[in-house]
């Protein structure tokens, strides 16, 4: 106790976790999905896209601010942790080209340009996931599973929904929920993507407020606007589970969405956040051009953060505050 009652300018209680011992921790949660994406995905170089685009991430941040002549952060492993989530968020078999690239993008101009860790606006590796989404479309959007290329579960869906066949025709739900199924390297078992956030909660680094919030949210919003799809109906189990398991709103619920830098950090604001992030994803699956949706659902929401903040942060009492 006496520690924490030394005199000296705030913040008073310290903490003992460093940004390093976190970023830590979350490569840690994140293993349990990396390496079933490079056992689901052996077939292709899965594995060389995952090693090549962190490696890059991390000597991108070096060299920038080696450059730039500031301190150089990669101990913090912050670079480490956008370069393996941008990974995660590609498919096994794009150019190995392409992951670098995209870190490049992630490091330089979403945060170094903006002055580095805490000060950008946006989750890094998502905006570099839509920067080659954007720029190199057909490559991103081309899933190989077993061998064979195809469409992922939720843009097969969408396919069926437009041919005015039956949505859940040819997907199998219980393959979705496995990983036994095409898509990026880390978002298609979700067991393992929730072994890791069982970790991050255990260990007090994130908790249930924005990813239950979103997940639910979500749920809602599919149960009964997806029930005004012909052949589905209100609140179809198994539609909503096809929704949930697809299209890497897992892995973007737990390990992106609760980015410290990107999200409120108000309790209610955290709240009204994962509720914003549930109708986004919703509305762009349902009614927009896109079968995904989680990746723009985020950006867009972490731009609305400073109003989300604005608005649920507490006024102090006195003069313009509560009375």
């Amino acid at each position: 106790m006496g520690e924490n009652l030394k005199i000296s300018s705030s913040p008073h209680i310290r903490s003992r976790e460093t940004t390093g011992n976190i970023m830590l921790w979350v490569i840690i949660a994140l293993l349990p999905a990396t390496a079933f994406g490079i056992y689901n995905f052996r077939d292709t170089h899965a594995w060389l896209v995952v090693i090549l685009t962190t490696a890059a991430a991390v000597l991108t941040e070096y060299l920038f601010e080696k450059l730039m002549h500031k301190p150089v952060t990669i101990r913090d492993l912050s670079a480490a942790v956008t370069g393996l989530l941008l990974a995660l968020n590609l498919p096994p078999s794009v150019p190995l080209w392409m992951g670098p690239l995209g870190s490049v993008f992630a490091i330089v101009v979403v945060k170094q340009l903006f002055g580095g860790l805490g000060q950008n606006f946006m989750n890094p590796a998502l905006a570099a996931r839509c920067f080659l989404l954007i720029s190199f479309a057909g490559r991103m959007t081309t899933f190989v599973y077993d061998g064979v290329t195809g469409a992922t579960p939720l843009a097969s869906i969408r396919a069926n929904v437009e041919a005015g066949s039956s949505p859940l025709a040819g997907i199998n739900t219980m393959d979705m929920l496995m990983g036994n199924t095409g898509g990026t390297i880390g978002e298609t078992c979700v067991p393992a993507i929730i072994l890791g956030a069982i970790i991050l909660i255990l260990r007090g680094i994130i908790d249930l407020r924005i990813p239950g919030t979103y997940i639910v949210t979500f749920a809602l919003f599919i149960g009964i606007f997806g029930g005004t799809v012909e052949e589905i109906g209100f609140f179809n189990v198994p539609y909503m589970t096809a929704q949930l398991c697809g299209g890497g709103l897992m892995l973007g619920a737990w390990f992106m969405a609760t980015d410290y830098v990107t999200s409120p950090i108000t309790k209610k604001g955290q709240y009204v956040y994962g509720a914003v992030l549930g109708i986004l994803t919703g509305l762009f699956r349902l009614f927009g051009g896109s079968a995904e949706g989680v990746s723009y659902a985020i950006i867009f929401s972490n731009l609305l953060v400073p109003l989300i903040e604005r608005v649920t942060l507490p006024r102090p009492f006195g003069k313009g505050g509560e009375k």
